[in-house]
């Protein structure tokens, strides 16, 4: 007979103890065990101890087998179109029958949208189910309607039982299942809440059984947690095949769409979208929505100070984005380094380097660093650009704005090489840049476009030689004066 029994479980990331902890020992979360019963089956327990003596003793506990791995078959997969090219990248080439996907982001960004549009476009061809444990079906018709969709082979369910959603993957015929979200579902035998632990990694595992048993595509909606981290058990994202972060804010158009995790495909691929009134459209050119008006600049003799463009490698695509930097005098004794989009650490550090390295005096000086366009960049080959940005706004002075900089930038000032450079600098040409500041480590290269100069740097010295002409020894010792002054006349006044 089965017995209750009660025990606490970290609803982070699924560490279990007999009695309550204000602090989670396996992750250090605060609050985060709650009550879980759970009923312990006799008869199990006997079961268990009978298959363990039986592997003590060497008898064959179950019928498994191995084969040589030369002589297992592997069936060509046809993967399912969602008829979004950004989309399909990011996923591999589309959808694979049988997998289980988790897409996960912020309240608000747009996952239900997306994954409305999925279904509007493989409906043309093939059955959609949409269970919605969330909203109700009246809910998700007024969205329908709102982005057109009007196919009969769009079959949407407001259930919240697990159970009951394993069974319409069964009966309904389905290629492609959407569950929105695994958090609202519940499994009927266990007896947490739902969005618990126990009932996320239950009903995730009956879900699985369902796709992989069925062949169907499921796509799963996870919540996030206020720290950005998919809510849940860590396990969660073991489980799936892939997993997918849709990033972005809210009260802005532009939406990101990466792979964290992809069984069947790269995970540096990306996909750009706007949000408009009809829905997520995909941005076909995002270099040039991130670079505005910097692109009408290209050409003329000068851009303002403080700004440069930096490339990043992003899957097959590159993006190029504009880096802008000011640097002003403060009477605090603990200057501010403020930065949006870029590693806040990694810029204490470049700081550093053209403090020690090109006696750029920026001790005493607040730092602003923005990536324009709100994208986060964490590609070290934007150290130089960066870096050129800070400099043109300490010393007051604008580069060539047909330049585009690629670099890392080491501790003792050397230029790093960085990888993917041909294919960073075909989409600079392509946007009418005509100068490249590259590692020279990285020369000779294959495959540069004609009509764009290369220029090969091996440290940070010669990267502002180069970007910033007529710069000197007497015109850095100048400018250390002048912000020393204007800040000892900021701290006169903030005392007077």
């Amino acid at each position: 007979m089965a017995k209750a029994k009660s025990r606490w479980v970290c609803q982070q990331c699924g560490f279990q103890t007999s009695r309550f902890l204000g602090r989670c020992t396996d992750c250090g979360g605060w609050s985060t065990l709650t009550e879980e019963l759970v009923m312990e089956d006799e008869a199990g327990k006997k079961g268990f101890a009978q298959r363990l003596a039986q592997a003590k003793s060497g008898e064959a506990v179950s019928g498994a087998v191995s084969k040589p791995i030369t002589e297992i078959a592997v069936d060509e997969v046809e993967r399912l179109s969602t008829c979004m090219k950004g989309l399909d990248e990011v996923l591999g080439g589309g959808l694979v029958p049988g997998a289980v996907l988790l897409l996960a982001g912020d309240p608000g960004i747009g996952k239900s949208t997306l994954l409305m549009q999925v279904a509007k476009n493989l409906a043309d061809k093939h059955k959609v189910l949409y269970i919605t444990g969330e909203e109700s079906a009246a809910q998700v018709k007024l969205r329908a309607e709102r982005l057109g969709v009007r196919s009969e082979n769009v079959l949407v369910a407001a259930e919240q039982n697990v159970v009951a959603a394993y069974d319409l993957m069964n009966n309904t015929e389905a290629v492609v299942c959407v569950v929105d979200s695994i958090q609202s579902v519940y499994h009927p035998e266990i007896s947490s809440a739902a969005g618990s632990v126990s009932q996320v990694r239950e009903g995730t595992q009956l879900l699985i059984n369902g796709a992989k048993s069925r062949n169907i595509a499921t796509i799963m909606v996870g919540h996030v947690t206020k720290e950005g981290t998919i809510a849940g058990p860590r396990v969660l994202e073991h489980m799936v095949d892939v997993v997918l972060q849709f990033e972005g804010d809210s009260l802005r158009q532009l939406r990101l769409l990466r792979a964290v995790k992809n069984r069947f495909g790269s995970t540096s691929e990306l996909a750009i979208f706007a949000m408009m009134e009809e829905g997520l459209k995909e941005v076909e050119n995002p270099s040039a929505l991130f670079l505005g008006d910097r692109l009408s600049k290209v050409g003329l003799k000068q851009a303002p100070s403080g700004t440069a463009v930096i490339a990043g490698g992003e899957g097959s695509r590159s993006l190029l984005l504009e880096v802008q930097a000011l640097t002003v005098a403060t009477p605090n004794p603990s200057p501010r380094r403020v930065v949006n989009g870029w590693d806040y650490n990694r810029l204490l550090q470049l700081l550093a380097v053209l403090e020690k390295r090109a006696q750029l005096s920026l001790c005493r000086l607040d730092v602003y660093v923005n990536i324009v366009g709100g994208m986060d960049f964490s590609d070290p080959a934007g150290d130089l650009g960066i870096a050129l940005a800070v400099a043109t706004s300490f010393l007051d002075r604008s580069i060539d704005p047909g330049l585009v900089a690629v670099g890392e930038v080491g501790l003792t000032g050397e230029i790093r090489p960085v990888i993917n450079l041909a294919q960073r600098l075909k989409e600079a040409h392509r946007l009418g840049f005509t100068k490249a500041l590259v590692p020279r480590v990285n020369l000779p290269l294959t495959g540069v476009p004609k009509g764009l100069e290369v220029i090969g740097v091996e440290s940070i010295s010669e990267a502002l030689n180069y970007a910033i002409p007529s710069i000197d020894k007497q015109t850095l010792k100048d400018k250390a004066s002048q912000e020393q002054v204007l800040t000892r006349e900021l701290e006169l006044n903030k005392l007077s």
